[in-house]
């Protein structure tokens, strides 16, 4: 009887394992935009690409979800050449010393089938402070054009940059940012999705 219970056991944690898999970051279509109020007049927009970084997820239990993503601070665009050489400065983000932002996730909250809140660390300039973002889960399946398992979610959070020592110009840049995150995931582990031949690409 106790060598049946442990077999069964063994079969359901192995039954769990298999589910879960890890995901690639797909550095095309992940892509960190946000909007720094100038002054009262507009909202600057400012993107951040070239992420890579691992997902652990199964969509049938995303509370255990695991998330380390990096953003390397050379991919900013604010728009304007001269624009994104001073944020790039010792006042705002000191790329020389901190090339990249890292987060890590700690603890994920399932809110309902489609939304999550995404608890972690976010490592800027230096300091590490925690963040919440709001996520939704657009998609969990087979890409159409690549056959590959992918995963694809959008997320929002709020920063004050005055937290990564970024509070230079008050009087012109709102201290609130609003963050939006666009992230596509591709699954890796072969045991869990074996090699499939290639979708034919349209033009």
């Amino acid at each position: 009887m106790r060598i049946r219970f442990v077999l069964i056991a063994l079969s359901m944690m192995h039954a769990a394992a298999a589910a879960e898999a890890e995901y690639a970051i797909d550095p095309v279509h992940t892509r960190v935009a946000v909007f720094v109020d100038h002054a009262g007049f507009s909202h600057a927009i400012g993107t951040f690409s070239g992420a890579s970084g691992t997902l652990r997820f199964d969509p049938d239990n995303p509370a255990n979800a695991r998330v380390d993503v990096i953003l390397p601070l050379q991919r900013m665009d604010f728009g304007d050449a001269d624009w994104n050489r001073k944020l790039a400065g010792g006042l705002f983000f000191a790329s020389k010393r901190h090339p990249q932002i890292h987060f890590v996730s700690t603890s994920v909250e399932v809110l309902d089938a489609k939304h999550l809140r995404v608890h972690g660390s976010l490592d800027l300039k230096g300091v590490q402070h925690e963040v919440v973002l709001e996520t939704t889960l657009n998609s969990a399946r087979r890409h159409p054009m690549s056959l590959r398992h992918t995963v694809g979610f959008s997320a929002i959070t709020t920063l004050d940059r005055r937290d990564f020592h970024m509070g230079a110009y008050p009087n012109v840049i709102g201290n609130d940012v609003p963050v939006r995150i666009e992230l596509e995931a591709t699954r890796t582990s072969v045991e869990a999705d074996p090699a499939t031949p290639q979708a034919p690409v349209t033009r």
